[in-house]
């Protein structure tokens, strides 16, 4: 990715300016606030292509900025905060983030982090076939290839990879997918979720290639 307008908002002034040197580096143009009602205020006058938003802000919170901005803009949101704690990782993520990097951060990391939800933006949700790494998946005949091998997935299964497959970069939690795939009578049922994950993990991925990644007690992000 390269001249993407990203919004960065943080209260500590050594992590803005540490982030507008890492964003420039990586060719985006960076532009940086210090709370929550600037955050607003700017994303809306000047409209962004991400945002990366502190957790803990002077004037409110990241969740409640990820929750407004969700109001009216697609753009892609990572959350940026020292709070490493599995509630407040799902809490933003429920709120619209679509990742969340923990302090002290990696540059690399976060860097690529941004490139891939900026990826998955760029692309849409909405692709009618979802290629990837050896593994082929057809949202419209409901067909999944693996190598050009035909993969036999149940349509419950067949959902699952759709959801992770169009999400592809962001973390999604367990309650999200099992609103998404099962409904809300299903919400808390982290057992099913993990039960219909594991079967179609076998089926999908090899010892040597894995599509899905874990996030312990937050949930799973189709990483391939």
């Amino acid at each position: 990715m390269s001249g993407e307008l990203v919004l960065v908002c943080d209260d500590e002034l050594q992590i803005l300016r540490a982030l507008r040197v890492v964003l420039k580096d990586a060719g985006f143009q960076v532009v940086t606030v210090a709370g929550a009602a600037e955050a607003l205020n700017t994303a809306s006058v000047h409209p962004p292509q991400a945002a990366i938003i502190d957790l803990v802000l002077p004037d409110g919170d990241g969740v409640t900025v990820c929750r407004r901005l969700r109001e009216w803009s697609e753009m892609p949101i990572l959350v940026l905060s020292a709070v490493g704690e599995e509630a407040e990782k799902i809490r933003a993520l429920d709120a619209g983030a679509d990742d969340y990097v923990t302090k002290p951060f990696s540059p690399g990391e976060l860097v690529a982090r941004l490139n891939a939800v900026l990826r998955r933006a760029q692309r849409g949700a909405s692709d009618p076939v979802i290629s990837v790494e050896g593994l082929e998946i057809d949202i419209a005949s409901h067909e999944v290839r693996r190598d050009g091998t035909p993969v036999h997935l149940t349509k419950t299964e067949f959902e699952l990879l759709r959801a992770l497959a169009a999400n592809r970069g962001r973390l999604m939690t367990h309650q999200s997918l099992l609103v998404d795939v099962w409904g809300p009578g299903y919400a808390d049922d982290k057992q099913v979720l993990r039960a219909h994950m594991a079967n179609l993990r076998r089926k999908i991925e090899t010892s040597g290639q894995r599509y899905i990644r874990t996030d312990p007690g937050v949930g799973y992000r189709f990483d391939a």
